[in-house]
């Protein structure tokens, strides 16, 4: 049995995971969801960062005494998964990023994602006033990060989304100790995933960055934990077990 801790990438709670984990869990397997301080229903995001989210799922961790640690991030959650790994180091087994930031030292989401979206998570943030959070509009959801869902799916999910904490995209963290750690690490890449263009700014430039990663490629968008679950969660296995 494989223990993963699945973190969620921006917008989502550990609910999005859902169809995947039942997959992980009818193999056999401990599947723990969080979803991250600011992200849950009825939270204040008032001042949530980066570092709140890494606090919780190191406490997570430790408070479920987890060990032999799979931790997988999608998305944004590439930046908790590399907060979190060191601080709970002789807990992991390895680390996993799915279509995920494997940011540099020093780096924020804001400096690694292309400038048309620092611009608008820039102005969605200002437009939210004092609660200081980015909403994703839908046609950049549609377009972007479930294009290969009907437009009911689409919209199913998007009501569900949760505004992020702009602290959480504005905070640079302190990569050193990730990249000191001596864990195996993996990269999943969805290999319809447009939510990052191709390029420069895409997904590609991540793999490099991890030591000796197991690359593995599976079908989807950004969003196949709901469009492609089954093939997502055998490409999870694949790499973790």
């Amino acid at each position: 049995m494989e223990t993963f801790v699945l973190i969620t990438g921006a917008w989502h709670g550990g609910w999005s995971w859902r169809p995947v984990a039942t997959r992980l869990r009818e193999a056999g397997h401990r599947v723990l969801t969080p979803t991250l301080p600011g992200l849950d229903l009825g939270d204040d995001p008032r001042g949530v960062t980066l570092t709140d989210c890494v606090d919780a799922v190191v406490s997570l961790v430790e408070r479920e005494d987890l060990h032999d640690v799979t931790m997988l991030g999608h998305s944004w959650g590439g930046f908790v998964v590399s907060g979190a790994a060191p601080r709970v180091a002789a807990r992991m087994k390895r680390t996993v990023f799915w279509s995920a930031f494997v940011p540099h030292d020093g780096e924020s989401l804001m400096d690694a994602v292309p400038p048309h979206y620092a611009e608008l998570f820039t102005a969605q943030a200002a437009a939210s006033g004092d609660a200081n959070t980015v909403s994703l509009p839908f046609e950049v959801w549609a377009g972007a990060f479930m294009q290969d869902a009907s437009e009911d799916a689409q919209r199913a999910v998007f009501g569900l989304l949760a505004p992020q904490p702009m602290g959480t995209f504005a905070e640079a963290p302190n990569q050193k100790p990730f990249f000191d750690l001596q864990v195996p690490s993996a990269y999943i890449r969805s290999t319809e995933d447009v939510a990052l263009p191709p390029g420069e700014w895409g997904w590609d430039r991540f793999p490099p960055r991890l030591n000796d990663a197991v690359v593995v490629d599976t079908p989807g968008s950004h969003e196949a934990n709901f469009t492609r679950p089954t093939e997502l969660a055998d490409a999870i296995l694949r790499v973790a077990t």
